[in-house]
């Protein structure tokens, strides 16, 4: 004998709870309302710039002029914004990360962002800013070079910071900093630091 709670869902409206969520997970065939359900599923995820949705929609075959009226229309209604993609960008990755302004300015321009509104993105992270967050990060990587020679835990550290974006003279002199307070002799490296200011 068949379990009743499966017959009464073969007996809804639409037919068995199967094929409804079937039904639901089919795009829509209109091109503008395919367009809009996939922006809508991206955007739920995380923030995305207009460039980023729009090759989404490419590789997704919507035809170009759906595609541009369609992310025009999410821009009109405040769902892309790419001026506060950039600027929340910036405050996350460098508060979380501890990326330049270079390395961000790298990524924002990957994510297709317009370079104005990089440029006032990162222009918010003054240098003092910068430096203090160089120094931090300095600080937190300074006790795993312990025990290695002056030079090589001078490299491990300004590297690390040049793989985040910082200028060399700035990391140079971070790290100089560090290994003082520590009581290096950081003489020698006077004509490194000169060289790169």
């Amino acid at each position: 004998m068949p379990d009743p709670s499966t017959r009464r869902t073969a007996n809804r409206p639409g037919g068995s709870s199967a094929s409804s969520r079937a039904d639901e997970e089919l795009p829509p065939q209109d091109p503008a309302e395919r367009a809009r359900a996939i922006c809508l599923r991206l955007l739920t995820g995380t923030p995305r710039t207009r460039k980023q949705l729009a090759e989404a929609l490419r590789k997704r075959d919507i035809p170009d002029e759906v595609a541009e009226e369609v992310l025009s229309r999410f821009e009109d209604v405040g769902l892309i914004d790419d001026a506060a993609f950039a600027g929340a960008w910036v405050e996350s990755r460098h508060h979380g990360r501890g990326l330049a302004r270079r390395a961000l300015a790298r990524e924002l321009r990957t994510k297709g962002v317009d370079s104005a509104l990089i440029d006032e993105a990162v222009g918010r992270l003054d240098s003092d800013q910068e430096e203090e967050t160089a120094r931090e990060l300095v600080a937190r990587k300074l006790r795993s070079t312990r025990g290695l020679d002056r030079d090589r835990r001078l490299r491990r550290l300004a590297g690390m910071l040049a793989r985040k974006g910082y200028p060399e003279g700035m990391a140079l002199r971070v790290v100089r900093r560090a290994l003082e307070e520590e009581g290096e002799d950081t003489e020698a490296l006077d004509g490194i630091e000169d060289g790169l200011s």
